[in-house]
């Protein structure tokens, strides 16, 4: 079986973790992605443990694979020409240069339309070019900053702080996934490609504001930004005698069972507590309650407990742990595959179902230019136009 993006054909102009990311998606979904590389290579190749081969560390091999690399220096003539012959055998473009750069290299929606008309042209970066910010740079953290993730912390912890995940590059990755798949379906509908833009800061505005807009949700506004039970500093894992725990008897039907079972049915009809409207208006009480009858018993005491409730709980995992967990071993999540030359690496598969058309890890992440000779025969390049293009540095 082949996975549903089979036959569809992406060159992905990307760094970093965002576009890698969306594109490795779009691979595990069986699309032919070929990652193209300045003569440096991904900035990513070096960042992480290294094992065998310079190039090939950590973080490059989790944002990927199910690729081809080629190198070309965009920047000369002889790069853009062979980017451009890439392009007329593709069904999709995604980069994440800002638009002025992608401009001045030629290979702007307008260029790359000239040389395939069906073309799907994904732009991703961090501020849309219609507004004042259009030719900024961004990274995740300035974008967590931006958005207003860093200031959620604040209302927490006290201070701003940016989430120890880049939320940022992998919430647009998804959604570049997204938007990409969206407009195959459309050309496929219409017989039309299109250009799609996907920015960060816009990305995570909506991401953040589906909860917390709020009372800002009318006008004029009915109260400030934010999730109240959100903003509880008390919402957080609570201690067990030996631990934590994450306990949310959420529903009137969970607050109840939950109380029954701390023998505390009192808090069934007090009214701070009668049902999640009030609970929510006395959010902080609400936490320090169930934090003082879960300090009372051992985690495992309450993972037994709770186990023939209908109460959400859940023991609180360290990363490592990750790697041993039960359900994700006996539902396939971790995949070990054997390198060329890293030898066997740990990948989790696309966290998609689909019955008829399974996504599948098929290539392991390439070392830099892995494929250049391949790829430059295939758009009519002979074997000494490639020696002259690796004479000149422009690929290699």
């Amino acid at each position: 079986m082949t996975g549903p993006l089979d036959g569809i054909r992406v060159i992905e102009f990307t760094s970093v973790v965002l576009g890698p990311f969306a594109c490795q998606i779009l691979g595990d979904l069986g699309a032919d992605v070929i990652k193209v590389e300045p003569p440096g290579g991904d900035t990513n190749r070096n960042l992480g443990p290294v094992k065998n081969t310079e190039g090939l560390a950590a973080l490059f091999l989790t944002c990927n694979r199910n690729k081809k690399s080629i190198v070309l220096d965009l920047k000369s003539d002889e790069g853009r020409e062979a980017a451009l012959k890439l392009i007329a055998t593709a069904d999709v473009v995604v980069h994440n240069f800002r638009p002025k750069a992608m401009e001045k290299l030629g290979l702007d929606y307008q260029a790359v339309k000239k040389v395939n008309p069906d073309i799907i042209y994904c732009a991703t970066y961090g501020f849309s070019k219609k507004g004042p910010y259009g030719d900024k740079g961004a990274l995740d953290d300035s974008i967590q900053a931006a958005s207003g993730v860093a200031m959620l912390m604040k209302m927490v912890e006290g201070e701003p702080r940016y989430l120890p995940t880049i939320i940022g590059d992998k919430t647009t990755g998804l959604n570049v996934a997204n938007a990409v798949t969206s407009a195959l379906f459309h050309r496929e509908r219409k017989g039309k490609g299109q250009e799609i833009e996907v920015p960060m800061f816009e990305t995570m505005v909506s991401y953040v504001m589906v909860e917390h807009l709020w009372g800002q949700v009318f006008e004029p506004p009915l109260a400030p930004a934010g999730y109240t039970r959100l903003m509880s500093k008390h919402r957080r894992p609570y201690k067990t005698k030996d631990g934590y725990i994450a306990v949310l008897p959420y529903w009137d039907n969970h607050w109840a069972t939950f109380c029954k079972l701390i023998d505390r049915e009192d808090m069934i009809s007090d009214e701070r507590f009668i049902n999640m409207k009030s609970r929510l208006e006395n959010i902080d009480i609400t936490y320090s309650e169930t934090g003082k009858a879960l300090a009372k018993r051992t985690t495992d005491e309450w993972l037994e407990a709770l186990s023939d409730t209908n109460v959400p709980h859940m023991h609180v995992s360290e990363l490592d742990d990750l790697m041993q967990n039960q359900h994700l071993i006996e539902s396939e999540f971790w995949e070990m595959h054997q390198h060329p030359t890293e030898g066997t690496i740990r990948m989790p598969k696309l966290p998609i179902y689909f019955s008829e058309s399974p996504a599948s890890i098929r290539l392991m992440p390439p070392k830099l230019g892995a494929h250049n000779d391949e790829l430059l025969s295939e758009i009519g390049y002979s074997e000494d136009e490639i020696n002259a293009l690796k004479e000149k540095g422009i690929t290699s």
